[in-house]
């Protein structure tokens, strides 16, 4: 699984064996400049979501809810997960364990699928101290475990697992007979998930847990430094760039 947040990224996507796309509200730090999650609104997943499933990718399309938007009541939450699938998701994503369990039965009671979402949870990163690690004490940990086969019960189809020490991710996918997806705990979960940003070399500053696995930011920098230089010295536009009237 990797996240887009555009039509040409979602478009590159789609052509390669990724199993899924998730429209994260990271895009609120990565393509919005945010501090974090939690400015994200449903106006701006609407927006990003509708663009990746303009590209038409043949993988399964996941919409993250953003902060605020399943918290407040069912019936908002039933509403706005709708808008997320009508502007193009075939599934959402929720933050959250058992707190929201009713949320959960009943968005999908309206017939959309959710995947849940425990551990580090960055919508709620001023409840749990900061971005960091989570699962480190007994109760930690079995908290999550809780948390997770809540969701199941619940009826998600799949769950993401993030930034747990890892044998607290293995508990959790032994636990459970729903896919686990990890990002940043460890190997022994059902799948991976990064943001595009990261794998990129995009991303400002890349958490410990993401693997670049290309410089992007050097190249881009390369090809408009060259672009520049084409332009101050009358190398481009070239006559392959431009038509002039015949005399």
């Amino acid at each position: 699984m990797l996240t887009a947040y555009d039509y040409p990224v979602a478009r590159i996507i789609s052509e390669t064996e990724i199993d899924s796309i998730l429209v994260g509200d990271s895009l609120g730090m990565v393509v919005l400049g945010y501090q974090s999650t939690q400015k994200v609104d449903m106006e701006d997943m609407i927006r990003h979501t509708s663009a990746v499933s303009r590209a038409n990718p043949p993988q399964l399309i996941v919409a993250d809810m953003p902060f605020l938007s399943y918290e407040v009541s069912r019936e908002e939450a039933v509403r706005n997960a709708g808008l997320l699938v009508k502007a193009g998701a075939d599934a959402v994503k929720l933050e959250g364990g058992r707190e929201i369990v009713d949320v959960v039965r009943a968005i999908i009671n309206a017939g959309i699928p959710v995947m849940g979402h425990i551990g580090m949870t960055p919508q709620r990163y001023l409840k749990l101290g900061g971005f960091r690690v989570v699962g480190k004490s007994d109760a930690e940990s079995d908290s999550i475990v809780e948390d997770a086969k809540a969701l199941e019960e619940a009826g998600a189809f799949s769950i993401v697992i993030e930034n747990t020490y890892a044998d607290v991710a293995e508990k959790v996918t032994r636990s459970l007979s729903m896919p686990t997806i990890c990002i940043g705990a460890g190997l022994s979960c059902d799948g991976q998930v990064l943001v595009i940003h990261d794998l990129l070399g995009l991303s400002e500053m890349r958490p410990y847990f993401a693997k670049a696995y290309l410089d992007l930011k050097s190249e881009i920098r390369k090809a408009v430094s060259a672009y520049v230089d084409d332009v101050r010295s009358g190398k481009f536009p070239g006559k392959e760039n431009y038509k002039e009237r015949a005399s």
